[in-house]
């Protein structure tokens, strides 16, 4: 209703009439949704924090009826319990401490020995050098001395892949596989490959 309306209405009825406000101009409309954006804006910490409160003061009074209730024998294995529960969160702890970069670095490595089929030694440089990966030493050691894979069973691969595809002779896919230029494989494991090969 606009406001010459208002006034032809006034004139018309001769009366008084209580024009009605829109409700978003209402004082207890706004009081709600003052409320409503604190509620949802308040840091989360301060309910946590009074959930973590109560849970220690639960655990203490439930500890103390069950000391106790319990017989020594029983004590023995709660104790036991407590320092098995310490060494798990030390184990935690440390594996929470490996940095980014040295996960990174290990699950490059892994992807390197699954679908290249490269030696221990050429994943290595792979990952440190300045034209491949790049990462830092540390992270690449720590991924080298995580990695859990069958060497002979990759420089198998590759001397049948070197066999196969390039029909290489034997004696030449041992030097590829042994050589520093090449697979950078150990004597042991290109003499398994050798070996083994069909």
């Amino acid at each position: 209703m606009n406001v010459k309306n208002r006034i032809e209405r006034v004139f018309v009825l001769g009366s008084k009439e209580k024009v009605k406000k829109p409700f978003y101009k209402k004082w207890w409309v706004w009081l709600i949704a003052i409320i409503i954006i604190f509620a949802i804006g308040s840091p989360k910490e301060e309910t946590e924090k009074a959930s973590e409160s109560v849970a220690p003061a639960e655990t203490e009074a439930a500890e103390t009826t069950n000391a106790t209730e319990e017989t020594t024998s029983t004590e023995a294995k709660t104790e036991e319990e407590s320092e098995e529960a310490e060494v798990v969160e030390e184990e935690e702890v440390e594996v929470e401490e490996i940095p980014r970069e040295h996960k990174a670095a290990l699950q490059k490595a892994e992807s390197y020995a699954q679908t290249m089929h490269m030696s221990k030694k050429a994943i290595y440089d792979q990952l440190v050098s300045e034209y491949g990966e790049q990462f830092p030493e540390e992270a690449a050691q720590y991924a080298m001395d995580n990695l859990e894979y069958d060497w002979k069973a990759n420089a198998l691969k590759k001397a049948e892949s070197y066999a196969e595809d390039m029909a290489m002779s034997t004696s030449a896919v041992y030097d590829q596989l042994v050589s520093e230029y090449g697979e950078q494989f150990t004597p042991e494991e290109a003499q398994y490959a050798i070996d083994n090969l069909k």
